[in-house]
């Protein structure tokens, strides 16, 4: 009988499709603040259900996390779907491939699925299927890749279409988030429930594998056993949904390379032609391969060529996935710098928390911005939560001196003269036992930061202390491998004093009863704002850059009429029972 769908090829160009409204789909996360996997497939297809021992609670490296996302990738596919497409013809459809590991569905420029077959096999026989559209009025080049495109008959039988199960790819808007917060009993249920809204799920972390390994098949044209890995926020445990996808290009473990004397007596012609230095072979191969996504590469579109960056990139949208994508090569360094944080997020849950609510509380107030200046980054926030921590007494984490001390041979590694060594192994790190609660770690990180010495004092999470300044910068955070760099230089003056005052009013605000005690509900019968939920409200203050010169005061306009507004509110309250 023939089959009523039609799979074809994704074309060169992808049309703009209408942007439907994200449907809210949060599954529960784990005890570890994991997120479940995708749809199991055993129950609408009647397939085998996935060995549930791949779940250990043993932490994995880095390395071998990406090595088995990576694996994972290659045997995936990514599909445009209609949206009233029946799943359970969609699923029937592709079984016939081969076994399905997992699959989902999301909302981007249209309605798409990311499909897991268990074997390579299956995703060569699904290609062998798919057709090349013939349009009349367009002139196609057939470049081949997995993004696919479905056509199928529409279902009337509205139960089971795919857009009743979209999975997540944007974080919740801060209002809702206020929202949810506020119905929590303790500021720690806030700092958890906030982590839980905003980190990446596991089906988003799968889509940026499968984009990078997408972007491979087209780099491995010039270069056939080249590697290109996600890194930074995208696998380092303190991404948040819908931030860009960095991507790094390895050429190294390419084969080969490493012989000096090879046995054969053969050796390949390798060049780059009229090329002065390695960073004019990096550009010229960063330019070359961004030239053929842009011209080739199916939904990759406003290709941008950042060559003369200290660390040379292009950077162009992925619109199927809805990604901004920024690649790299010669980038080593901050593979590191990805794999250490991710060591310290594995360490202690309250690291993870705490980096993801001071960020959160960051962005609300405008101390970070998705758009290049002098606000302190991201990276840089994370780096002075982790000094905070080391810090505390005792210490909630190890400096990096010290994980270089426990690293054996094999974690040890040196990239253009700088040091990056440290141990990989997090079940071989002793911890001193802390026992401070996220309410406390939070007010207290506020009220380190609103006295920190920034005039004299450098921060330093390698040594683990503050240190005299090399050089004269309002903010000045030493890059824990590149020892000469402060990640910190952009940020000004006037940026610093927002922050520290911000430090003081939050650290003041925290110290309240009234605001760090939960209310009840609000004249709209919502639960009123408190605790956590009251530090992300957006901030009135004005005249803020002028407050250096004041006397410090023991708290700013806004949380005065705040305070009395709520004192207001349960006066009111009281007189109307």
């Amino acid at each position: 009988m023939a089959s009523s769908f039609e799979i074809v090829f994704g074309m060169c160009r992808l049309r703009m499709r209408g942007s439907g409204s994200l449907l809210k789909c949060f599954q529960k996360i784990d005890k570890c603040f994991q997120r479940n996997v995708g749809t199991n497939v055993a129950a609408q297809v009647q397939l085998p259900r996935r060995n549930e021992s791949e779940e250990k609670n043993a932490p994995k490296s880095l390395h071998v996390v990406q090595l088995e996302r990576q694996e994972a990738a290659e045997r995936s596919v990514l599909i445009s779907c209609q949206p009233r497409t029946s799943d359970r013809k969609f699923l029937k459809h592709l079984s016939r491939h081969g076994e399905i590991k997992k699959y989902f569905f999301y909302e981007s420029y249209g309605m798409y699925a990311v499909v897991e077959f268990a074997s390579q096999e299956s995703v060569s026989s699904l290609l062998e299927e798919a057709s090349i559209p013939n349009i009349n009025h367009e002139s196609l080049v057939p470049f081949k890749s997995r993004l696919l495109s479905l056509r199928s008959l529409t279902s009337t039988d509205s139960r089971n279409l795919i857009g009743q199960q979209c999975q997540p790819q944007t974080a919740i808007p801060i209002n809702e988030l206020i929202q949810r917060l506020s119905k929590e009993e303790t500021i720690d249920q806030q700092v958890i429930s906030l982590m839980e809204a905003y980190q990446l799920t596991d089906e988003n972390t799968s889509l940026r594998f499968l984009v990078c390994s997408l972007l491979k098949d087209i780099t491995a044209a010039y270069f056939p056993e080249c590697t290109i890995r996600p890194f930074g926020s995208s696998v380092n445990g303190f991404g948040k949904l819908g931030c860009d996808l960095d991507m790094f290009l390895d050429l190294d473990d390419i084969s080969g390379r490493t012989l000096k004397m090879p046995k054969s007596g053969l050796s390949l012609e390798y060049q780059m032609k009229h090329t002065s230095s390695e960073r004019a072979a990096t550009q010229r191969i960063l330019s070359v391969i961004g030239e053929c996504v842009d011209q080739f590469g199916p939904g990759c579109v406003g290709m941008h060529k950042i060559l003369n960056a200290r660390c040379p990139l292009v950077r162009f949208t992925h619109q199927p996935s809805g990604f901004q994508c920024d690649l790299t090569a010669k980038n080593k360094v901050a593979m590191k710098s990805t794999e250490l944080l991710y060591l310290y997020g594995k360490l202690d849950p309250r690291v993870r928390l705490l980096v993801f609510t001071v960020r959160s509380w960051a962005r609300a107030h405008s101390i970070t911005s998705s758009i290049p200046g002098a606000w302190i980054t991201n990276f840089s926030l994370t780096v002075m939560v982790l000094f905070f921590l080391q810090r505390r007494s005792p210490p909630i984490i190890p400096t990096l001196d010290q994980l270089r001390n426990l690293a054996g041979l094999e974690d040890k590694c040196v990239i253009e003269g700088n040091d990056c060594t440290f141990i990989s192994d997090s079940s071989k790190i002793q911890l001193q036992t802390n026992t401070e609660t996220l309410e406390q770690l939070l007010s207290e990180f506020f009220e380190f930061y609103a006295a920190f010495v920034f005039s004299r004092m450098s921060i330093n999470i390698r040594k683990g202390k503050e240190q005299n300044k090399p050089e004269v910068a309002p903010l000045h955070i030493q890059n824990p491998f590149e020892t000469s760099l402060n990640v910190s230089k952009n940020v000004n003056a006037a940026q610093l004093e927002r922050f520290v005052a911000l430090c003081q009013e939050s650290s003041w605000l925290l110290q309240q009863r009234e605001t760090t005690t939960p209310r009840g509900d609000n004249r709209d019968n919502a639960p009123a704002p408190w605790g956590l939920a009251t530090l992300l409200l957006p901030t009135q203050v004005t005249g803020i850059k002028g407050r250096k010169k004041r006397k410090r005061e023991p708290a700013s306009e806004r949380i005065k009429s705040l305070l009395e507004s709520l004192k207001g509110k349960n006066q009111a309250k009281t007189d109307t029972s």
